[in-house]
């Protein structure tokens, strides 16, 4: 822990975070994508009509959970993020909030939220919700200090929102949100690791294993997981079609962004020490999530 942590962990004077400083704790831009695409699940398991209520409630207690499970997450990591220069700047570690202040935040927060979707939505979502929040907190955050493979653990709650939508709208499961599930999560597998090799120096020296050291070939035990992870999205993009549950363009359009996802993880996989290959498929990875599940909204208009 550095000298400067040190202080803000005993200092009892320090002057309290302000509304844009829990606003940063919540990871905001983090918080969008879970709400984009618990709306996308609630949209898609709709059987009639669009419950704008019901769809408020549901983005209202999902806010609340996402950002304060962030806001703990951010407390839990403080002392790394202190070490790393992408986070160095954030409130912890630049001493513009007491990490108590943090984490009462983040707990009542988080529990506003659960008990808000218990009682707006369902217990089916709420659970799912709470899922979501254990497995990010309990497994995948402690296992970023000892083991690269936190990233397939941590793509499970990554995955997850859709299915708490689906719920939401249904109070129920079935393979569709199944589907949904596994575009998220094989989704996350090369932009988790594209984001790895790209600042993988910043978190080497805060001791967060998230890539795999190369081997003595120069080779990564990270790429088949890359490459696997694109050819599933492919493979993903024909089910829907498939099964009936939306048309040819669909098809058409994530199967196409599927191929081009894989052709950058494998322009990365071959030249593992160029950023600007890590670059491109996080890139890739950015475009494609939003513009198939905006497609997959749109076929079922």
């Amino acid at each position: 822990m550095s000298a400067k942590l040190a202080t803000a962990e005993s200092a009892l004077t320090l002057p309290r975070g302000s509304v844009s400083d829990y606003f940063e704790l919540t990871k905001p831009r983090v918080v969008l994508m879970v709400l984009v695409t618990t709306l996308a699940g609630f949209y898609l398991g709709g059987r009639s009509g669009f419950d704008v209520t019901l769809a408020l409630n549901l983005l209202a207690g999902t806010a609340l959970a996402a950002g304060g499970t962030l806001a703990l997450n951010q407390y839990v990591e403080r002392d790394t993020d202190a070490m790393m220069d992408r986070t160095r700047h954030r409130p912890l570690p630049d001493l513009r909030m007491r990490p108590a202040e943090a984490l009462v935040f983040g707990v009542i927060a988080t529990a506003a939220g659960l008990v808000y979707l218990l009682l707006a939505t369902n217990f089916l979502c709420a659970t799912v919700t709470v899922a979501i929040a254990i497995v990010y907190l309990g497994a995948y955050t402690p296992l970023k200090r000892y083991t690269w493979m936190c990233n397939i653990i941590g793509a499970i709650p990554g995955a997850l929102p859709p299915v708490a939508g689906w719920a939401a709208a249904r109070g129920g499961l079935s393979w569709e949100p199944i589907m949904l599930f596994a575009i998220m999560f094989l989704w996350q597998l090369p932009h988790t690791f594209a984001v790895a090799r790209l600042y993988r120096t910043d978190y080497a020296r805060a001791g967060i294993h998230l890539l795999p050291q190369d081997n003595a070939r120069g080779g990564n035990a990270s790429n088949p997981i890359v490459i696997a992870g694109s050819l599933g999205l492919i493979a993903v993009g024909v089910i829907p079609t498939m099964l009936g549950f939306a048309g040819i363009p669909y098809m058409v359009i994530a199967v196409a962004l599927g191929i081009w996802m894989l052709a950058f993880g494998v322009a990365m996989v071959r030249a593992p020490g160029n950023s600007k290959a890590a670059r491109r498929l996080l890139l890739a990875s950015l475009v494609y999530l939003p513009i198939v599940l905006l497609v997959l909204v749109l076929d079922r208009v």
